[in-house]
């Protein structure tokens, strides 16, 4: 194990320039998902049971595609490191591997099933809001980007379940009276961001024009905000660095840079520089913070893209994501499944964005 980390580590160190990971690091990436995908415990379901009769139904029971990986939306970000993965490397060793986990996953038997349970309880239209939402469509969007034959055939099948979270969102964006700005699952900006990029991809300009009138509401005002508070003991998300790669999508380079100036005091940039400490990696909460390193370092990869040479932030951006990246790479894999299970999807979107 300690020298599959070191070997991590020294083929993962000059990636920051390049944007581009070696079919090697592929395979011991995709390895995690491949291992949990089929792993139903431990599991937490978060289900919230109307009777007993559901309340005792296994987690495949309740979620025949997505149950595996602790919890569904890591089983469905692992899908998603699957997709890339085979994408960037058609040709990789374990391609079969991967085509078999795919292909039964997006069966449309199961994925109706994955749609149904959305309607199916009382309080199952807000499940998993919005994390696991923006996942999923990051995964489709992964497979509308690609002109495979497979690719499309996944796309169309995962129809059902993509359809049934862009209703959902469509329907909550306009009641969504206040964002919520926490460093973990329904961080509302974050959620945003991959629900954007969807919405650009399927040209649904619907839904486009929602996401923006509701990002520039929470967030178009906002000044000096606090992150020399951040990060909260169990985040793997900044909640300033997220709100600000919302804003590089959405507004002109120029209108972003005079909102970033403002959104930011010296203090914070301070503080959201500084890699997180990571005390316990075998404490599933702790170890989050090995996430909110990586989600730093592409937040910052994005902005640092938005700003001109001259910008005092650029270059300490772009050093910051470096580090974060160089210091946390070599822990992805490190053993412990509160990491394992779905750090990999951090790790390869934080090198390839």
């Amino acid at each position: 194990m300690r020298y599959l980390i070191s070997l991590i580590a020294v083929n993962l160190y000059f990636i920051g320039a390049s944007q581009s990971i070696s079919e090697q690091t592929a395979i011991r990436l995709a390895r995690l998902p491949l291992r949990c995908i089929n792993s139903e415990f431990p599991n937490k379901t978060s289900h919230t049971a109307d009777s007993v009769t559901d309340a005792v139904l296994l987690p495949s029971q309740l979620h025949p595609s997505f149950y595996g990986c602790f919890d569904w939306h890591s089983s469905v970000h692992g899908h998603w490191l699957l997709v890339r993965v085979l994408k960037e490397f058609p040709g990789i060793s374990i391609r079969d591997s991967i085509i078999e986990i795919l292909s039964n996953s997006f069966r449309p038997e199961k994925i109706k099933d994955e749609a149904a349970y959305f309607t199916k309880y009382k309080t199952s239209n807000t499940w998993e809001r919005t994390y696991g939402w923006a996942w999923l469509l990051k995964l489709d969007d992964e497979l509308i980007s690609w002109s495979d034959p497979l690719a499309k055939q996944w796309h169309t099948e995962l129809q059902p379940l993509t359809q049934k979270i862009v209703e959902l969102w469509k329907k909550y964006l306009p009641k969504q009276t206040y964002p919520n700005r926490t460093g973990v699952h329904p961080n509302t900006a974050f959620g945003l961001v991959f629900a954007l990029d969807w919405s650009r991809a399927m040209k649904d300009t619907a839904f486009e024009s929602a996401i923006i009138k509701s990002a520039k509401r929470f967030y178009l005002d906002n000044t000096a905000t606090p992150a020399y508070l951040e990060p909260d003991g169990s985040d793997f998300l900044s909640p300033s660095l997220e709100i600000a790669d919302l804003m590089r999508r959405i507004l002109k380079k120029s209108q972003f840079i005079s909102w970033l100036n403002k959104f930011y005091e010296p203090r914070s940039i301070k503080r959201i520089t500084q890699i997180p400490v990571v005390s316990d990696r075998t404490d599933y909460q702790i170890v989050h913070l090995d996430g909110l390193a990586l989600s730093r370092a592409w937040c910052m990869k994005g902005i640092a893209n938005e700003l001109p040479p001259a910008h005092p932030w650029k270059k300490l951006f772009e050093k910051s994501a470096a580090g974060f990246l160089t210091g946390v790479l070599p822990n992805v894999t490190s053993g412990n499944y509160g990491g394992d299970h779905w750090l990999g999807s951090f790790a390869l979107y934080a090198l390839s964005h």
